[in-house]
């Protein structure tokens, strides 16, 4: 059996699905890999580091695509490429199904077998290819570093002889596996950091990175049985709406991190509360190609709104892609391990296995 992956289109996407790394391990499991040439060039990856590792280097996407069993990518394919699958092929990657629903309905129906890495189930057996986590915890990171650069203030606190800089107060909104990373990143940097989230369980977590949670009163547990976050009631949502507005006017940095899978990002920093922050402050939106948690969010700009800095990003970890890459390609090989049997030489879809049916686009 042969894994297979082509290049990304390099203005959305420079991630890639396979590493140099990973190739020996698909080899020693019993599988071949193609991939097209120049594959990984844009990281500083040479074909000669895949050759060296046993991957077959072909000509063109649709070389690729005609000799593999399974297609592993980053994102879905091209319309042009989606074209070229065939029956009974595999096509496995962040497919995100909520938006490309009527692609993906047209190749399913051409007997070819989708699935879609985040709608993993967070179960135990599941941790080691859970791409949301891998690639969170690093958006998490670069969102934090990226605001300080914009911040034209220190950021830790400093005593000087001429005086002394306060710290800079960050409010994180959401602590799922990013917004935890923007925490402990912060405070890491010496800033004063603040966090919010519907789901009780995460107090603990953000307190123990050294971070005050603020909690809505009267507050329920708003969290599903997969661990993530439930949309919230209008009266939840005017008592979360009061406590930001009055914690903002003394914000320096704001890191958006709440999503919910499948749904537009919840609206949680309107206009007005923006209004009452101080001049220099900056917002940084991880929500963004959702709609974003901010009211003012707009895709890869910076607006500026009284002196209010709103950044939204449509992937920020391309700036980040090599990190990136090597977490998704070893979440990748993970989830083939786990889809393929050796004995029979053969990709075994097991509707059973929780991981292959919540996986596997119907």
């Amino acid at each position: 059996m042969i894994v297979g992956s082509i290049s990304e289109n390099l203005n959305q996407e420079k991630r890639v699905a396979i590493t140099p790394d990973v190739v020996k391990k698909y080899i020693s499991l019993g599988l071949k890999v193609n991939l097209t040439k120049d594959y990984a060039i844009h990281l500083g990856i040479k074909d000669k580091e895949y050759e060296a590792e046993g991957a077959n280097i072909l000509s063109s996407d649709q070389e690729v695509i005609q000799n593999s069993n399974a297609i592993l990518q980053m994102s879905i394919l091209s319309d042009e490429n989606l074209n070229k699958l065939k029956k009974d092929q595999i096509l496995i990657g962040v497919l995100n199904p909520f938006l490309n629903e009527n692609k993906l309905k047209d190749i399913i129906s051409k007997n070819i077998i989708c699935f879609s890495l985040e709608l993993l189930p967070r179960i135990t057996r599941a941790q080691s290819m859970d791409i949301l986590s891998s690639q969170a915890n690093l958006a998490g990171y670069k969102a934090v570093i990226d605001s300080f650069a914009y911040f034209e203030k220190a950021i830790p606190m400093m005593m000087t002889a001429a005086g002394t800089i306060s710290a800079a107060k960050v409010l994180v909104v959401g602590a799922g596996v990013a917004g935890l990373q923007a925490i402990a990143t912060a405070k890491r940097m010496g800033a004063i950091v603040f966090a919010t989230d519907v789901r009780m369980a995460s107090k603990e977590q953000v307190e123990s990175l050294g971070g005050k949670f603020l909690t809505v009163e009267g507050i329920e547990n708003l969290e599903t049985e997969g661990g993530y976050a439930k949309e919230t009631s209008d009266d939840f949502k005017k008592k979360q709406e009061q406590l930001l507005k009055e914690t903002l006017k003394k914000i320096d940095i704001v890191i958006c991190t709440a999503l919910i899978p499948g749904k537009k990002a919840p609206l949680i920093i309107k206009k007005d509360m923006i209004d009452v922050m101080k001049s220099g402050s900056i917002i940084y939106d991880l929500a963004a190609i959702q709609g974003g948690n901010s009211e003012l969010t707009k895709v890869n700009e910076i607006i500026d709104s009284g002196g209010v800095k709103i950044m939204g990003e449509s992937n920020i970890l391309n700036k980040l892609p090599i990190s990136a890459s090597n977490l998704y390609a070893k979440n990748l090989f993970n989830f083939i391990n786990n889809l393929y049997d050796k004995e029979k030489n053969n990709f075994i879809i097991n509707l059973d296995d929780e991981i292959i049916e919540k996986t596997k686009v119907k």
